[in-house]
């Protein structure tokens, strides 16, 4: 017997047996902590204003090494070619939101990987966050099983793969972004100051 096969079995059983709006949640949910995640790489953008230019480039690079993971995880799919567990699965449950046709292959979870990668980010931003990203990368995870769309070790991989890309993104990025931001707030254009802010020094200085 195929354990993750079992586990999802199980877990999508589990699923068409809570309640309505539980499964309605769950599958607002599994797209709309995408765009969760996004507006909380615009706060962070906005924070980071006023915030010295290293930090100001982590907080823009955040949401690039996100969508860096993403393409990357595009790529490892069609490299295995992996058929959703909603057709695959014998004696499965139907699934509770559509499954994806054939040739959007299931490893790894595409948002997982977004979920993944948008929680360390924003912990790289802030380190507090962690406490409020993980729980949510955790949920929007275990969501795309919960739905019927992914197996178990799908949104595993995803979750860890899109860790450790936008990691490795952001660190490499971390110090020409951080020159680049430390002349773009040198510049003359007050369109190019607004979206990058002026530091903590203006920041203190407006404060007086």
């Amino acid at each position: 017997m195929n354990f993750d096969d079992e586990l999802y079995r199980d877990i999508t059983g589990f699923a068409h047996d809570t309640p309505t709006w539980v499964q309605h949640t769950a599958e607002v949910w599994t797209e709309a902590g995408i765009l969760l995640f996004g507006a909380m790489f615009v706060v962070a953008w906005w924070r980071s204003r006023s915030g010295s230019p290293r930090a100001f480039a982590i907080a823009v690079l955040a949401p690039v090494a996100t969508a860096v993971a993403y393409v990357c995880s595009e790529v490892v799919k069609s490299g295995f070619s992996q058929e959703r567990p909603c057709r695959a699965v014998a004696g499965a449950v139907p699934s509770l939101a559509e499954c994806p046709p054939t040739g959007d292959w299931s490893f790894p979870s595409n948002h997982a990987t977004i979920a993944g990668a948008s929680a360390v980010t924003l912990v790289l931003v802030r380190r507090a966050l962690v406490w409020l990203t993980a729980p949510l990368a955790l949920l929007m995870a275990f969501s795309r099983v919960f739905v019927g769309v992914h197996y178990p070790h799908d949104v595993v991989a995803g979750l860890v793969f899109g860790a450790l890309v936008a990691a490795v993104a952001v660190r490499a990025g971390t110090r020409p972004a951080t020159r680049l931001a430390e002349a773009l707030r040198t510049s003359s254009a007050p369109g190019v100051r607004w979206l990058t802010g002026t530091g903590p020094r203006a920041a203190f200085d407006r404060r007086r």
